[in-house]
């Protein structure tokens, strides 16, 4: 257990981060098995979204969710799925 003031904040906000990182990388997760059990362009979407948002937080690299990102286009393709753009 730590002793000193700052420790116990730094331990305090570790858990914080470590609960907040869990729920992305859940999210992540979740999205991936939607897409994964009905490939369309909206759930394409919602993952590449979900991954994005990881980056955003500093979760994965930018060089790792384009990696993946690209596989689930390459699922995508293919089951046939076309990805329409979204209106402005």
């Amino acid at each position: 257990m730590p002793i000193i003031k700052s420790a116990k904040k730094a331990a305090r906000q570790a858990e914080k981060r470590t609960a907040n990182n869990q729920q992305i990388k859940k999210d992540i997760k979740t999205a991936l098995k939607t897409f994964k059990s009905e490939p369309t362009a909206e759930n394409m979407f919602k993952a590449q979204s979900e991954y994005d948002k990881a980056v955003k937080k500093g979760l994965l690299k930018k060089n790792t969710a384009s990696r993946r990102k690209a596989s689930l286009a390459k699922i995508a393709k293919a089951a046939g799925v076309k990805p329409v753009a979204k209106a402005a």
